[in-house]
This record gives structure tokens, sequence and C-alpha cells, in this order.
């Protein structure tokens, strides 16, 4: 029997109510929306549903500017990986910034990998207010 394939859908992207990770309630949206204001705390990312690939493999990745690290030297891309609990799974890949914002302002591209195949990308533009 040939096995089905995923449905992927973004649901949602942009400004979102700030998010726990220790919950299982994803954030809610606040604006549709690629520009976001360079403010302390600001939650930006987006939710994506899958269909048919519980137990699957997802890679995800966000890509920012050139943050530099304690030791002055650019942050590696943030990355990880995350398997699909159930048939029917909503997840959110998102970023918030912190001090100092002046070095968070650019592209944040933000990337979701199922299998190797890419199924999710969008870039955030953070800028100054």
């Amino acid at each position: 029997m040939a096995k089905t394939k995923p449905a992927i859908t973004m649901q949602s992207f942009g400004i979102y109510t700030k998010w726990d990770s220790s919950s299982k309630a994803l954030p809610q949206i606040q604006a549709f929306t690629t520009k976001v204001p360079a403010q302390l705390d600001v939650e930006f990312g987006f939710i994506i549903n899958i269909k048919k690939a519980k137990g699957e493999k997802l890679h995800y990745c966000i890509y920012h500017p050139d943050i530099p690290d304690a030791d002055g030297e650019v942050m590696p891309p943030f990355d990880g990986f995350e398997y699909v609990k159930d048939n029917d799974w909503h997840f959110y890949l998102g970023d918030t910034l912190w001090q100092p914002i002046s070095n968070k302002i650019g592209d944040w591209r933000m990337t979701i990998e199922l299998n190797g195949k890419l199924i999710a990308d969008k870039t955030f533009s953070v800028f100054e207010q």
C-alpha cells in the first residue's frame, strides 16, 4: 500500500502574543505581516499545520542577521529537530528580540524541512522605528 503524502499549510505568520514554550497552547496571531518593528520581546514567526505525517522528523532553522555572541563572533543559525506528534499537528516556529535591539535589525529567515524537503520558508524584516 502506498504511503500517503503529508499535507502542509501555513496557518498564519507575523506578530504573535508571547509564546510560552512550556505550554501546549500556541501563541495567538496579532498581525499578519513580514515587517517586524524592532521592539524588545516582540514575538514573530509562523504556524504550520501538517496532516498525515505522524512520527516524521522536522528540521527547523532560524537564520538571523549577523548577531554577535558574547565573544563578538557571529552566532550560527538556530536550528533543531522535532517529531510530528499526530496526524493533524500545528507547529509554531518563531523568535523574539532581546537586548541590545540595535544588532537585531535585518532579515530573519525561518525554514522547516520534512524528510529533507523544504515545506515552509518565510523571511521577516526587522526594522528600526
